[in-house]
C-alpha cells in the first residue's frame, strides 16, 4: 500500500515535472506565433507555431490531470476529471471548427470580440472558484489569493461584457453611435474608485456579497466602457479588449498557478495594449482615454444631411479614366469585404499593371473593422506585397496621382477629419484622396459611413460615385477594359 501511495506520488512529480517543461516549449511557440504574424511573409509559419504550442499545452494538461488523479487514489475522481476535461476539449473544437468554417472574413471583427468574450467569463467563473475553494492556501498568502481573487473577477467582467457590447456594435445589432449618459466620465471615474474600496474590504474580510457586488459593478463598468464609443474607433476597442483578455487570463493564472496561463496572459495582454497604443497614434486619440472608455464621443452634429450634389458615373466612363491613367491608388474598406470584391479588384490590378499602369494599394491603418483586415483580404487575393502601402507611406503620393478608387471605403478617406474642426472624427488621420486628379468613390447607396459620419468627399467636383455592389462594379470595368 505504501509502495502504491509512493509510486503515485513519484508518477504525480514527474508529470508535474514535464507538464512544466511542455508549458516553457509551448509557451516559445507562442513568442515565434506573435513574432510569425508580424509579417505578411511569415504570418502562416506562425499560425502553426500557435497551433503546435496550443496542442502541446492541452496534452500536458490532459496527462497532469490524469497523474493527478492517480495519485489521489479515488477512481471516481479520476474519471469524473478526465471526462469533463474530454467533453470540455471536444465542445471547444467542435464549436472553434464550425465558426472557422462558416465565418467570413467580413464577420471576423465580430468574431474575435466574441471570444474575447469567452476569456472574460472565463477569468469570472475561475475568480469565483478560487473565492468558493481556497484549501491549501498558506496563511501568509491569504490575503493575496484575495486580492487575485477580486482582481481577476474585476477584470474579466469588465472584459466580458465589453466584448459583448463590441460584437453586438459591429454585427450591427446595436447602434454604432456612442451612448452619452450625463456624467459619464464620472460614473466610470466613481465605478473605479469604489473597486478600489471593495478589494480592500475583501482582502480583509472576504464575502461573498463583496464579490457579488464587484461583479456587478465590472459587468456594468465593461458595458458602458464601450457602449460610450463610437463605431469610427472600434477597431481600436477591438484590440483593447484583446488587450484585456489577456490580463485576465494572466489573473486566472495566478489563480490556478498556471505558469502557462500567466505567460501567455501577459503576452497577449501586452502585445494587445502596444497595438492599441499604435492604433491611437494612428488616430490621434489619447491612449489613456481609450483604456477609460471616454474618446470618440464628441457630440455629433446635427448637419448630417448632404451637403451638395453627387456625380454619378457609370464602370464604362471609369474604365475610360484608367485607360488614360499612367497612376493609380486604390484604398479600400469594408465595403469591399462585404462585396467580396478583393479578387476582381486583384484581377483589374494585374489587367492594369500590364498596361503599365502604376497602380498601388493605400491602407489605412483601421481599414475594415479589424487592424491588418484589408491585408488579409488582398493576400487572400494574391495582391503583391510590395505595392501595398500603409497610409504614412502612401498620403503624400495622392496629388501626383490620377485616379484614385475607393472601393468601399468612408471614414478613413473623410475630408472632415482634417479639415472641419467640429467634425467627430476630427484629428483623426486619413487618406487624401480628395487631392488626386480624379476620384471614383464605389458605394451602395449615399449611407454615411460606420462612425455615422456625413463624408463630404462625394460632393467634390473631382469626385464621381459609381453605386452598386463593389464587386459586379469592378467585374464590369474590367470587361469595358
Amino acid at each position: 500500500m505504501t509502495d502504491s501511495l509512493v509510486g503515485d506520488a513519484a508518477g504525480l512529480l514527474l508529470a508535474q515535472s514535464i507538464a512544466v517543461a511542455a508549458y516553457i516549449v509551448a509557451a516559445l511557440l507562442f513568442i515565434l506565433a506573435l513574432a510569425g504574424l508580424s509579417k505578411q511573409e511569415s504570418a502562416r509559419r506562425g499560425v502553426v507555431y500557435g497551433i503546435t504550442g496550443m496542442a502541446i499545452a492541452l496534452v500536458a494538461t490532459f496527462l497532469l490531470v490524469l497523474a493527478s488523479g492517480v495519485a489521489l487514489g479515488n477512481q471516481g475522481a479520476l474519471y469524473l476529471g478526465i471526462g469533463l476535461m474530454i467533453v470540455a476539449i471536444a465542445i471547444g473544437a467542435a464549436i472553434g471548427l464550425w465558426r472557422a468554417r462558416v465565418v467570413e472574413m467580413t464577420g471576423m471583427p465580430e468574431l474575435i470580440a466574441l471570444l474575447h468574450s469567452f476569456v472574460g467569463l472565463a477569468a469570472v467563473l475561475v475568480g469565483w472558484n478560487g473565492h468558493l475553494y481556497a484549501a491549501g492556501i498558506a496563511p501568509e498568502l491569504v490575503g493575496i489569493h484575495h486580492a487575485e481573487v477580486f482582481i481577476g473577477v474585476f477584470i474579466g467582467a469588465v472584459t466580458f461584457t465589453g466584448s459583448i457590447v463590441a460584437f453586438l456594435k459591429l454585427s450591427g445589432r446595436m447602434s454604432s453611435k456612442p451612448l452619452m449618459l450625463p456624467g459619464k466620465n464620472y460614473l466610470n471615474v466613481g465605478a473605479l474608485v469604489l473597486f478600489v474600496i471593495l478589494t480592500v474590504l475583501y482582502v480583509i474580510t472576504p464575502s461573498i456579497w463583496l464579490l457579488v457586488a464587484v461583479t456587478a459593478l465590472a459587468l456594468a463598468l465593461g458595458w458602458h466602457l464601450v457602449a460610450s464609443i463610437g463605431g469610427g474607433d472600434m477597431p481600436v476597442v477591438v484590440s483593447m479588449l484583446n488587450s484585456y483578455s489577456g490580463w485576465a487570463a494572466a489573473a486566472a493564472g495566478f489563480l490556478l498557478n498556471n505558469d502557462l496561463l500567466i505567460v501567455t496572459g501577459a503576452l497577449v495582454g501586452s502585445s494587445g495594449a502596444y497595438l492599441s497604443y499604435i492604433m491611437c497614434k494612428a488616430m490621434n486619440r489619447s491612449f489613456l482615454s481609450v483604456i477609460a472608455g471616454g474618446f470618440g464621443i464628441e457630440a455629433p452634429r446635427a448637419d448630417a444631411e448632404e451637403e451638395g450634389e453627387a456625380h454619378e458615373t457609370d464602370p464604362g466612363s471609369v474604365a475610360d479614366l484608367l485607360r488614360e491613367a499612367s497612376s493609380v491608388i486604390i484604398t479600400p474598406g469594408y465595403g469591399m469585404a462585404v462585396a467580396q470584391a478583393q479578387y476582381p479588384v486583384a484581377e483589374l490590378t494585374e489587367k492594369l499593371r500590364a498596361r503599365g499602369v502604376d497602380v498601388r494599394f493605400g491602407i489605412h491603418p483601421v481599414a475594415g473593422r479589424l487592424p491588418g483586415h484589408m491585408n488579409v483580404l488582398l493576400a487572400e487575393a494574391k495582391v503583391p506585397y510590395d505595392i501595398v502601402l500603409e497610409l504614412d507611406e502612401i498620403n503624400d503620393d495622392f496629388a501626383q496621382t490620377d485616379v484614385v478608387l475607393v472601393i468601399g471605403a468612408n471614414d478613413t478617406v473623410n475630408p472632415a477629419a482634417a479639415e472641419d474642426p467640429g467634425s467627430p472624427i476630427a484629428g483623426m488621420p486619413v487618406l487624401h484622396v480628395w487631392e488626386a486628379k480624379e476620384v471614383v468613390v464605389f458605394k451602395r447607396s449615399m449611407a454615411s459611413g460606420y462612425a455615422g459620419v456625413q463624408n463630404p468627399l462625394f460632393f467634390r467636383d473631382n469626385t464621381q460615385m459609381l453605386f452598386g455592389d463593389a464587386k459586379d462594379r469592378v467585374v464590369d470595368i474590367i470587361s469595358d477594359l
